[in-house]
């Protein structure tokens, strides 16, 4: 039996018996923690606790599920691999961590799973190792690391409540100043997690690790982390709060649509999909729908994670190749696959009865009904357009058109085991919306909206479909309309100069002045007045003293002579 069986069968039980207790507990509106005090130090008492309410083992049972399918998917897409065992191990680690993260009420414990998301995405990152890699797993360590000093801040402020166990303490103390600061750190760790601007050029530069963990990564672990303790932390926003994080939200949800009709790695084109749509829950999450954000968390995991395993079954099949220049009618070629890629990709545009439908029109219509300025609205919606907007870009440049020049790829939909992980997700991408709905919003939302605004989201995708299909358009002396408009494709496509400024601007600059300063200081005026000029002086003066001293007879004579006279002259 394989380690990835042996991985799959336990995650996917324990997926199974943590659904059903969630239902358990939703039914009988029940929560259960578990402590257990390690030390205590100056009566601040460290506890290690668990929590265990309907949120937190609903997401347990969608995170175990995905990961059982992506370790059961693994073993043919990562079949040539002689390490496999670690690649599983470190990728079932990684599912641990957000276990960890997942069920704990207390701002260390979750430091633990927070820093172990961190680490174990630095390894699998650089699990391929060549510089690209290398310098992608270490932009997305550091960025990380921003997020995890901004949270051992709010641990070391939490000594202030004597306890770290921030539940006990987001009612008692909402509006208190040491709350205030609290949230803020957290909604910057929160920010660096989750890839909000200006933290954004991590995400797409993650794409570096093997498809498998992309698929992790992006649909349920390490992006949705900081989502997932906004929403637990939600009590305690503030309005001003709420105003800069649906202002980053929105600005994200739109640079990164922006931006995935103007890139060419299909990876990269679903990471920064990934980005939009946390840009969308971070936005709900602060009008005050804690419950909403966390619908489309869940029903984004799902189609996000078959996305990501269609794109990595493609790739397999044309000898590893990620440009969607050189694909094109693998609708022919890989039948099952492409009708799975078309399904989660219309479920990503909210195509209606998809599990993508349910959460993303019901935040357009409850965002439809807030008293919100014309900004925020016309940005919600034209994001969304955008949404479709790419995806109907990546749908005529894989799945349909002729088969662009790349002769030497074995196509075909012969992957066993790759089909059998991705229709295990399949089911749940078609029904898991209504599904959900039913379970969380047991009275059903009414929402009384002009005709017109009812039919907003269907207009936006309408118009986004038949943009993004005018302006993919292509033929073979590559006339498309975005190089009419090269600066503009770039600045877009570069997602608004954030990787160069992370990038260059971190460290160009700096090795710049680095240099100046070693030039004038260290081997300049410093070297000339300090050790090197001392240096040369004492040298010059001994090898003069060797020479004195090199027992020469006459030399010595003529020396005693001097000092004789010298000391006659003296007296």
């Amino acid at each position: 039996m394989s380690i990835c069986l042996i991985y799959f069968v336990t995650f996917l039980f324990f997926s199974v018996l943590s659904f059903l207790l969630s239902l358990n507990f939703m039914i009988l509106d029940y929560s259960l923690m578990l402590e257990y005090e390690m030390l205590s130090i100056n009566s601040c008492s460290i506890i290690m606790t668990i929590l265990l309410d309907w949120m937190s083992l609903l997401f347990m049972s969608f995170v175990l599920f995905i990961s059982s399918m992506v370790i059961y998917y693994s073993e043919e897409y990562m079949e040539g691999d002689i390490y496999l065992h670690r690649f599983i191990m470190l990728v079932s680690m990684f599912v641990l961590s957000m276990m960890l993260l997942i069920i704990s009420p207390n701002l260390i414990s979750i430091l633990l799973g927070w820093d172990g998301l961190g680490l174990v995405s630095y390894c699998l990152v650089i699990y391929y190792q060549n510089i690209k890699s290398y310098n992608a797993g270490m932009i997305t360590a550091l960025t990380n690391r921003i997020g995890d000093v901004a949270l051992l801040m709010a641990i070391a402020w939490m000594m202030n409540f004597g306890g770290f166990n921030y539940i006990f303490y987001i009612d008692v103390y909402k509006n208190s100043m040491e709350m205030y600061i609290i949230i803020l750190l957290i909604m910057l760790a929160a920010m660096t997690k989750s890839a909000q601007i200006p933290f954004s050029s991590w995400l797409p530069a993650a794409m570096a690790a093997p498809t498998p963990v992309s698929s992790l990564v992006h649909s349920s672990t390490l992006v949705t982390a900081g989502v997932y303790l906004l929403i637990r932390f939600n009590f305690a926003l503030t309005s001003n709060l709420m105003l800069i994080l649906l202002f980053i939200g929105t600005m994200t949800m739109f640079m990164a649509g922006m931006g995935a009709n103007f890139e060419f790695d299909l990876k990269k084109i679903i990471a920064l999909s990934t980005l939009s749509q946390l840009g969308l829950m971070i936005s709900i999450l602060a009008l005050g729908e804690y419950q909403l954000a966390f619908f489309h968390l869940l029903t984004h995991a799902l189609f996000k994670a078959l996305l990501f395993m269609c794109a990595g079954c493609m790739i397999h099949s044309l000898s590893n190749c990620q440009d969607i220049r050189y694909m094109g009618g693998l609708i022919k070629v890989m039948p099952l696959t492409c009708t799975y890629f078309m399904i989660s990709n219309l479920a990503l545009c909210g195509l209606p009865f998809l599990s993508g439908f349910y959460s993303k029109d019901l935040i357009l219509e409850v965002l439809s009904m807030s008293y919100l300025n014309i900004y925020i609205y016309v940005i919600f919606f034209f994001s969304t357009g955008l949404t479709v907007c790419y995806t109907f870009r990546l749908i005529y440049y894989v799945l349909v058109g002729n088969f662009c020049f790349y002769s030497l790829s074995k196509i075909n939909d012969n992957s066993k085991i790759m089909l059998q992980g991705m229709s295990g997700l399949i089911f749940l991408v078609i029904v898991g919306g209504s599904m959900l709905m039913w379970l969380m919003f047991p009275t059903p939302y009414f929402i009384c909206l002009p005709f017109t605004m009812k039919i907003m989201a269907l207009i936006v995708s309408f118009f986004g479909a038949w943009f993004g299909f005018e302006l993919s358009k292509f033929t073979l002396n590559d006339s498309l309309k975005s190089f009419y408009l090269l600066n503009s494709s770039l600045f877009f496509s570069s997602m608004w100069n954030m990787p160069y400024i992370s990038t260059f601007g971190l460290n160009y600059y700096p090795i710049k002045l680095g240099s100046k300063l070693y030039k004038t200081i260290d081997q300049g005026w410093s070297e000339y007045y300090g050790s090197q000029n001392l240096y040369s002086k004492i040298s010059n003066t001994s090898v003069f003293l060797q020479f004195m001293f090199n027992n020469n007879y006459k030399i010595f004579m003529l020396l005693i002579m001097m000092w004789v006279i010298f000391m006659i002259l003296y007296i």
